[in-house]
C-alpha cells in the first residue's frame, strides 16, 4: 500500500468556541463579565468568541457617538479579551444589533472575513430594531455563517417569527460573489433574542414548573420545538437540552419574574441553534483529503448573576474539530502586522507592533508562548 505524503496528510484541531447571546435592554456593561465569557474557567482554553447582542442603547445621542467611536459594550470586550491574547476579527451592528467575533491572534492566518450582511426586518420590512447581522467567515478552509437576530415579540406572533427567520436565511445568499447558498455552508450558527414563548400552560403552572425545575414539562409547548416538528428546514437546526430556567421576562436588577401588572408568562426567548452541512455531501469547497468537520457542544447555560436587564444571557460552547493539510499552512518567519479600519470613518485607525505567528503551533495542543500582538 502506497504512504500518504505526510505533507498532505490532513491534520485534526480542536477549536473552542463560546457563543454568548444577551438582550442587554440597553443597559450599559457591568462592571464584571467574567463568568459570562467563562474566564474564571480553568478547564476550557477558547479559541473564539462570537457574541451577539440585542437591544443596545440606539437612541440618537448613542448612535451618534458609535459612529466616531465604538460603542461601550464594543469597547468593554476588547478591554478584557485583548490581554488574553484575542484580536477583534470582524463585527456588524444594524440599530440595536451587534454581532463580534474575536479570536487568538495565532489563528488569524486561517480566518477570512467574506462578508457581512444586515436584514431589517420591523416596521414595513424595512426597520432594523427587528431582524437579523450576519458574518460570512472561512475558516481554516471551511465555510461558517454566523447570525444574531431579533424577532418579533408577544405570544400571538409566532407565525411572524417563523416568517422572519426564513426571511433572514432567504436573504443570506450572495448572487454576484463567490460565496456558496447559505445552506451549503460548513455550519451556520444562529442564535439571538427570538422571543419563542410558552403556549397554552398558565402562568402559575409555568411559574410552578420553574420553582420546581420541572422544566421537562414545559418543552412541549415550546414555539420553537414545536415549529421544529413540522418545518423540515428548521428541524436540521440543532439545539441543545434546555437545562436552565427560562430567560425571560424578570424585573431588572432582581432574579423575580416579571412582577408588573402585565405578569408576562416566562419564555426561553434566548436560544442558540447551528446546522452543519449533510455529511453525506462533498462539495468545492471542503479541503482536499479532509473529512467533515464535527461539533461537539460542551454546555449551553443560562447566566442568572447578571441583573441589568429583563432577560438573563445564554452562552454556548462547542468544541470544532477541523482539518487541514499540513501543505496548506504557510512557511513563514515574516513578521505580522494588524491594522484596524473603521468603516464608519473611512481610515485606518489603529495598527501593531510586528508580531510573528508560527503557523504548526494550530496543530500542538498547548503552542508555545508566543508574544502577543500590541495594538
Amino acid at each position: 500500500m502506497e504512504a500518504m505524503n505526510p505533507r498532505t496528510e490532513p491534520r485534526c484541531r480542536t477549536l473552542s468556541i463560546h457563543v454568548v447571546t444577551w438582550n442587554v435592554a440597553s443597559a450599559a456593561p457591568p462592571p464584571d463579565l467574567s463568568d459570562l465569557l467563562q474566564l474564571n474557567n480553568l478547564n476550557l482554553n477558547l479559541d473564539i468568541y462570537v457574541i451577539g447582542l440585542q437591544e443596545l442603547n440606539c437612541g440618537i445621542m448613542s448612535l451618534l457617538s458609535d459612529t466616531a467611536f465604538e460603542d461601550p459594550w464594543s469597547s468593554y470586550f476588547m478591554d478584557v479579551l485583548s490581554p488574553l491574547s484575542f484580536v477583534k476579527v470582524s463585527s456588524v451592528r444594524m440599530q440595536g444589533l451587534l454581532l463580534l467575533i474575536f479570536a487568538k491572534y495565532q489563528h488569524l492566518p486561517f480566518i477570512q472575513v467574506l462578508s457581512t450582511k444586515s436584514t431589517p426586518t420591523g416596521l414595513f420590512g424595512y426597520w432594523g430594531n427587528k431582524g437579523g447581522v450576519n458574518i460570512f467567515l472561512k475558516l481554516y478552509g471551511y465555510y461558517v455563517s454566523i447570525i444574531n437576530c431579533h424577532l418579533p415579540p408577544h405570544m400571538a406572533n409566532n407565525d411572524q417569527r417563523l416568517e422572519h427567520f426564513d426571511r433572514i436565511l432567504e436573504m443570506q445568499n450572495f448572487e454576484a460573489q463567490d460565496i456558496p447558498n447559505i445552506l451549503d455552508h460548513d455550519l451556520i450558527l444562529w442564535f439571538g433574542d427570538m422571543n419563542f414563548r410558552i403556549e397554552d400552560f398558565g402562568l402559575h403552572f409555568v411559574r410552578e414548573s420553574i420553582r420546581n425545575q420541572r422544566y421537562s414539562d414545559l418543552w412541549e409547548k415550546d414555539q420553537l420545538s414545536i415549529a421544529k416538528r413540522h418545518d423540515p428546514l428548521l428541524r436540521e437546526f440543532q439545539e441543545g437540552s434546555l437545562l436552565f430556567p427560562p430567560t425571560y421576562k424578570f424585573d431588572k436588577n432582581s432574579n423575580n419574574y416579571d412582577t408588573s401588572e402585565k405578569k408576562r408568562k416566562p419564555a426561553w426567548t434566548d436560544r442558540v441553534l447551528w446546522r452543519l452541512k449533510r455529511q453525506s455531501q462533498t462539495n468545492f469547497h471542503t479541503p482536499a483529503l479532509s473529512a467533515p468537520f464535527t461539533l461537539f457542544l460542551r454546555s449551553y447555560v443560562s447566566h442568572m448573576v447578571y441583573t441589568i436587564s429583563d432577560h438573563k444571557p445564554v452562552t454556548c460552547t462547542f468544541d470544532l474539530e477541523v482539518y487541514i493539510n499540513i501543505s496548506d499552512i504557510p512557511e513563514t518567519e515574516d513578521p505580522f502586522l494588524l491594522f484596524y479600519y473603521s468603516n464608519n470613518l473611512h481610515s485606518v485607525v489603529g495598527i501593531s507592533k510586528p508580531f510573528k505567528i508560527q503557523p504548526f503551533s494550530f496543530l500542538e495542543e498547548d503552542p508555545l508562548d508566543e508574544a502577543q500582538p500590541q495594538i
